[in-house]
């Protein structure tokens, strides 16, 4: 049985265009962990987060024999990193100490609560980390508008002008009162030349 690319069974979530548009986000089931400073702090708490991540990600993907293997299990692709970001009020978006985020992974629909507790169960047995600020979430977006941004992240405020524009031009207007800037990282920022990365920017919206 092929396995499931989450990136291709859906290219409206993780395939936009390089100009805005928008799109209705339906729930997912996130593994999430929340955290606060600057991603680039290698001593930091985002590096931390992803490496909890992907510990709990891929033990989940890997757990497919045995009487361990949970109900419903299919093979798939882990699908990117996630991260949904703010800012305390008044602080300037350079500032990256200030950063708030939630660093998340999407998960396959036969991850339940069992199944996460059995892995996190496993990664601190195996991998020695601890597992307690991560979380099983089920994440309702809503309609958002979102654009492909290539290059380094620093060149995202381009991308964002744009997509305010369109934002303004179809009727629309940011909704981060409950939600937060979202983006998708399809690249991996370690192999990637800066100005190849690609990244999928999103901003909850609502009706004008």
């Amino acid at each position: 049985m092929e396995k499931i690319d989450y990136k291709k069974a859906f290219p409206d979530l993780y395939k936009p265009k390089t100009s805005p548009s928008a799109v209705e986000v339906p729930p997912m089931t996130f593994i999430m962990v929340d955290g606060k400073g600057n991603p680039n702090d290698s001593d930091g708490e985002y590096p931390a987060a992803v490496e909890l991540l992907y510990g709990l990600s891929y033990t989940i993907k890997m757990n497919k024999k045995g009487e361990s293997r949970p109900q419903g299990y299919f093979e798939y692709v882990v699908p990117p990193l996630e991260g949904l970001w703010s800012l305390d009020e008044g602080v300037d978006f350079k500032n990256k100490e200030k950063f708030l985020w939630t660093s998340m992974i999407r998960q396959p629909e036969f991850v339940t609560a069992e199944v996460f507790a059995g892995a996190c169960r496993m990664v601190e047995e195996k991998k020695k980390l601890d597992t307690s600020k991560a979380r099983l979430e089920i994440f309702s977006e809503g309609l958002c508008v979102q654009c492909m941004h290539i290059g380094p992240f620093d060149e995202e405020p381009l991308t964002l002008e744009s997509m305010d524009q369109f934002i303004r031009e179809n009727g629309l207007t940011p909704d981060l009162t409950t939600r937060r800037h979202h983006e998708i990282y399809l690249s991996d920022p370690r192999k990637t030349d800066p100005g190849k990365m690609k990244t999928i920017l999103r901003i909850p919206v609502k009706k004008a």
